[in-house]
């Protein structure tokens, strides 16, 4: 027994913990949980909790069923919105098969391959995500707007009524939890906000976000309000995105810093980024998985729509940014297009197969966009080599579906499970009348 696990169930009895929870993922990032009681946790430890992986969206067909949630001891924390009274823990699994191999449909296990692929090159991947999400006045009324919590903007200090401790309560929890905040705002969009987490390593990270948007949606609830990571909730407002910073490391150095380049960064970090850019297309389904995604991405402002990179530039699809350039830990570079609904498991792990290409191929990188991308015309953009993502999810699918890095990432099962459930899905929503369809076309035809 390792030193971890003896920690953990040290930790059990000494707490006196009651319940402890053992959360997975399924393949489209939905948050799976079952409970178990103190005295099965070693057990679990050695031999797993089965489970019927038939019903869990995309982990197995009917006839090979069987699957077994191995708890991650290193992932162990109290939850501290549950009754204190009676303790509850939680553990993240890794998901195997009967005969203790890896589970070619468990989320975490596609981005420890690819993570695996870094390591073998040398590298370590960290990320860096800005989580913004809205906060409603609950009830939600299905088919209506909802109604924001404040009218408040960018960085404004606004007095929320029921929600004005929402942030001080979410950070606190996130910090017992072991998760590490850099900052907290109100964003731009009345009742939105937003919450960064530290650096860390990307399965770190990954675990970190499905965490942060349990406890976001717990505090919301104690406190009456309705807290949601849609991509695009309202028409007229801001959407909410997932600006990720990144970054490769080679030990204790970053391998992004170039004292001597003038965006201080490395032939490593060019490299990459030039394959972030090679990729962008076929990766978007991942990236930005839902219909919804599509809308944000058109509204413009600070939401991509065009393949192109540049310093400090947020119509961009990659920001270099340029806070600390003389210092270098803090080299990175900003991907913009995810939103706060990406399965972080699988975005991070294609978009780091496609910089390890970009590196891997020795791509050249493009000259920048310093100018707002949005502003430009079909003509200046096309001259300038810019060229769109896809425009909606259909779009996304059919890339992807053509990419040998993505079904590579992602596995045969996942790769075909994914495209199976998001075509399903583009297909339901190609079928609805729209409330826009109804205003402009009812009264005239």
């Amino acid at each position: 027994m390792d030193k971890q696990t003896e920690y953990v169930l040290r930790a059990i009895e000494e707490r006196d913990i009651r319940f402890v929870r053992l959360w997975f993922t399924d393949v489209l990032g939905f948050l799976k949980s079952v409970a178990i009681s103190p005295a099965e946790v070693e057990g679990a430890f050695d031999e797993g909790i089965g489970f019927d992986g038939s019903s869990v969206e995309g982990f197995a067909r009917v006839y090979e069923s069987d699957m077994v949630a191995h708890p991650d001891a290193a992932t162990f924390q109290t939850l501290p919105w549950r009754d204190q009274d009676k303790p509850t823990a939680r553990m993240f699994c890794d998901i195997r098969l009967p005969d203790g191999s890896p589970s070619y449909a468990d989320p975490r296990y596609v981005l420890k391959r690819a993570l695996g692929k870094a390591a073998d090159r040398g590298f370590t991947f960290y990320t860096h995500p800005e989580i913004e999400f809205y906060l409603f006045a609950a009830p939600l009324t299905p088919g209506l707007p909802p109604t924001p919590l404040d009218n408040g903007g960018y960085f404004d200090h606004t007095t929320l009524g029921q929600g004005s401790d929402f942030r001080r309560r979410t950070i606190s929890m996130l910090e017992q939890m072991g998760i590490s905040v850099e900052f907290s705002h109100h964003e731009g969009g009345p009742g939105q906000h937003e919450i960064d987490l530290r650096y860390a390593d990307a399965l770190s990270t990954a675990d970190n976000i499905m965490t942060f948007r349990v406890v976001v949606k717990e505090v919301a609830a104690s406190l009456g309000i309705h807290a949601s990571f849609m991509p695009k909730p309202l028409a007229a407002t801001p959407g909410s995105g997932m600006h990720t910073h990144m970054s490769l490391f080679e030990g204790d150095a970053n391998a992004f810093f170039d004292a001597a380049d003038d965006y201080r960064l490395s032939a490593t970090a060019r490299r990459f980024v030039a394959g972030l850019l090679d990729h962008a297309a076929e990766v978007s389904a991942v990236t930005n998985q839902w219909v919804n995604s599509y809308v944000r991405l058109a509204s413009g402002g600070e939401a991509p729509s065009y393949i192109c990179w540049g310093q400090n530039n947020r119509s961009a699809l990659i920001r270099v940014p340029s806070y600390k350039p003389n210092k270098p830990s803090s080299a990175r570079v900003e991907l913009r297009s995810f939103d706060s609904a990406v399965n972080p498991y699988l975005a991070f792990a294609v978009v780091l197969a496609a910089g390890l290409d970009g590196i891997e191929r020795d791509l050249e990188l493009p000259p920048g966009a310093e100018d707002d991308v949005w502003s430009l015309s079909d003509r200046e953009r096309t001259a300038l080599g810019i060229t769109p993502l896809p425009r909606n999810l259909d779009e996304a699918l059919a890339v992807m579906e053509r990419s040998e890095l993505v079904a590579e990432t992602l596995g045969d099962h996942v790769f075909d499970y994914f495209l199976k459930n998001k075509r399903a899905e583009f297909e339901e929503y190609r079928r609805q009348v729209t409330p826009l369809e109804l205003a402009k076309l009812l009264p005239v035809l």
